[in-house]
């Protein structure tokens, strides 16, 4: 799916990126097409800007066809998660809360 379409499904600002908003389940297929991608370039020797996408093309159909025949959710399929620069900022705010010194109730 191109990027744009992807932008579209999820409902994402353009200044918002896909990655961050991607949960395990997502950048987890994500990632195991980049690789057998990048492995299947260099060990064929893939010379070319087409021959390339071709391969990451044809990477990502076969990530596809092993979820459907796993009966899971297509990535597209999957909720839109929370900004990981969302969850990061709360996460910090709850950490520097933490680490503050508490009151003594006792006068």
């Amino acid at each position: 799916m191109i990027h744009w379409m992807i932008h579209r499904r999820k409902k994402l600002k353009k200044s918002q990126h896909i990655f961050d908003h991607m949960g395990t389940t997502e950048l987890a297929a994500n990632l195991f097409r980049s690789t057998q991608a990048e492995e299947k370039l260099r060990r064929d020797q893939v010379q070319g800007k087409n021959a390339a996408n071709d391969v990451h093309y044809e990477a990502g159909v076969v990530v596809r066809r092993a979820i459907a025949e796993l009966g899971g959710t297509m990535p597209e399929d999957l909720p839109t998660a929370e900004s990981i620069k969302k969850l990061e900022s709360a996460e910090k705010k709850r950490l520097a809360a933490s680490k503050k010194p508490k009151k003594d109730d006792e006068g």
